[in-house]
């Protein structure tokens, strides 16, 4: 990746309404480069958090199944920052390396479980067409509640939100993140 075209704020170049706004996180281990490029529009990032503070830990699908979501989507949309994050969040939820294969194969990779394989093949469908079709709709139907469809749902798309901010804007991998995780496909 090439140079940040939104900078990632360090603590002596905040103004007042970017430090009010970091502030809540202050008690957080650090302050990762993605916080830190939001905090050039507070309002946008303060606005944006509860949502996904509901995708990412308020949601009804298991850790393993929304790691299963973030991480193909993250590998669709090419997203380096959230591949990397992610698959160290995905291993705390349960996925093993073979996992992680699987998550970069696919829907077709071989012996994949139905519920890991569905999973795959509703991020592929929303990335590729931006909509659940009635076949794959009427196998999920079968396998999630109502609420856990809906969560299904936005976690692609607050991922693929994520993905576009991430690649747009060059948002640099944290340097605790760097290596440790398979490397995107150019």
């Amino acid at each position: 990746m090439t140079t940040p075209r939104i900078p990632s704020l360090r603590d002596e170049d905040m103004d007042e309404e970017q430090k009010n706004a970091v502030a809540p996180f202050r008690s957080a281990p650090r302050i990762d480069n993605v916080g830190r490029t939001l905090l050039n529009h507070p309002a946008l990032m303060t606005s944006w958090l509860p949502f996904a503070r509901h995708v990412m830990f308020e949601t009804t699908l298991a850790p393993r199944e929304r790691e299963i979501l973030i991480l193909r989507t993250g590998w669709l949309c090419r997203a380096e920052y959230e591949w990397a994050q992610h698959v160290r969040f995905g291993k705390a939820a349960g996925l093993a390396d073979a996992d992680i294969a699987n998550i970069m194969a696919g829907p077709d990779a071989p012996g994949l479980a139905l519920g890991d394989r569905l999973l795959l093949q509703t991020a592929d469908e929303l990335h590729n067409n931006f909509r659940i079709g009635d076949a794959l709709w009427n196998q999920l139907v079968s396998h999630y509640e109502r609420k856990q469809l809906m969560d299904i749902v936005f976690a692609v798309g607050q991922y693929t939100l994520v993905s576009m901010m991430l690649n747009s804007f060059r948002v640099e991998v944290d340097d605790y993140l760097k290596g440790g995780y398979p490397a995107l496909p150019a």
